[in-house]
């Protein structure tokens, strides 16, 4: 039997404040096969963007394993952890993160400074994103000059232009009216049709939940 692409095993996560023990998950099982769409559900607080940056390397359990890929993320360092990130990971946020005094192409551009890649290449890559979130005549207007729903396109082609693995949409739709939501929500749908991405969704709107394969629940701290 395969190994899950995805696999959380016993994992806790407690943060603590001075003298104060703030326990956020609570004894997490999970695994995802690779190329599925997952959707996360639950009140506020209970600890869906925590069990998403658990999965994205960007917090680390208190107790418990993470192991993607066949490969554990306690095994990282800081170092190489953010490398492993930035290869396999592309994070998709509520709001949008775009910096105001760049443009849409080079907004999208930023996680590829830290590559290898030649200028042109570079270049190449953020054009096939911007494509792809049919934003192609908009790549040189600035994030004042774009809707709402244009932004977090931009946001999508930035999380996509490295070509990772794994998707984590922390309520993408948060912060948009409902046809622009519905464009949003059917571009994640190609991605993970077309492109084989596996993607992991954190909402609170059932309607937005629905374009995902599978829906599981957590409630403090606890998948139900």
């Amino acid at each position: 039997m395969a190994e899950p692409f995805i696999h959380l095993r016993g994992v806790k996560k407690v943060y603590r404040r001075d003298s104060f023990v703030v326990p956020v998950l609570d004894g997490i099982d999970l695994t995802i096969d690779k190329g599925e769409f997952e959707v996360l559900m639950g009140p506020s607080g209970s600890g869906k963007t925590t069990l998403l940056n658990l999965i994205g390397g960007i917090d680390r359990p208190t107790s418990g394993d993470v192991i993607v890929g066949g490969t554990s993320l306690a095994t990282f360092s800081e170092s190489a952890l953010a490398r492993w990130r930035s290869r396999y990971i592309g994070f998709i946020f509520q709001t949008y993160h775009l910096i105001p005094v760049l443009t849409a192409a080079q907004n999208v551009e930023l996680p590829l400074a830290l590559t290898s890649l030649s200028k042109a290449e570079r270049r190449k890559r953020v054009e096939i994103a911007l494509g792809i979130v049919g934003l192609s005549d908009r790549s040189r207007h600035h994030p004042r000059q774009l809707s709402g729903g244009e932004e977090q396109r931009v946001g999508i082609a930035r999380a996509i232009v490295s070509d990772p693995q794994i998707l984590l949409a922390d309520e993408p739709t948060g912060d948009l009216d409902a046809k622009s939501a519905d464009e949003i929500l059917t571009l994640l749908q190609r991605l993970h049709s077309d492109l084989g991405k596996t993607i992991i969704m954190v909402t609170h709107d059932p309607h937005a939940a629905e374009r995902g394969q599978t829906i599981r629940h957590l409630e403090k701290g606890v998948l139900t």
